[in-house]
């Protein structure tokens, strides 16, 4: 499986809002600049995050958006679900019905067993163990160099 852009983008708005929580409301073109992400395509991004009920957004001179949810509540299966759908890499995993071989099939109860797996990796990672990912991946200052 190959997460699309969306996908991948969507997450990292996410993670970006989490790490500036409880600044306000982040602009999008802030957002866009720090990941680097086009503004046309970050609004796309925005408008199933907010339907959704991740997101929530302001307009106006001081208009953004920001969690809807703490950190700690949004699971990345919830993320992944919105923009990717299932993560199944065959249909048949998901629908049987889509394969008269899938009560037979041996290869089938192999993608059964990688969907669960990444299901219960993307269940268990929430965007709070982002942002500690994030935070301990950030560069030292340079005064660390000289402990």
């Amino acid at each position: 499986m190959k997460l699309s852009t969306r996908g991948r983008y969507g997450t990292r708005v996410l993670l970006d809002l989490a790490l500036h929580e409880g600044k306000g409301a982040m602009p999008l073109k802030d957002i866009a600049k720090r990941q680097q992400i086009s503004l046309p395509y970050l609004e796309h991004l925005i408008t199933p995050l907010v339907a959704a009920g991740i997101v929530r957004s302001t307009r106006g001179a001081r208009g953004g958006v920001w969690l809807a949810k703490l950190p700690q509540e949004i699971k990345l299966s919830e993320v992944i679900g919105l923009f990717e759908g299932s993560i199944a890499l065959v249909e048949c995993v998901t629908d049987p019905k889509t394969c008269p071989r899938s009560g037979f099939c041996a290869t089938r109860d192999v993608w059964s067993e990688l969907k669960k797996v990444m299901d219960g990796v993307l269940e268990s990672v929430t965007l709070q163990d982002l942002v500690e990912r994030q935070k301990a991946k950030e560069r030292p200052t340079e005064a660390m160099y000289y402990i």
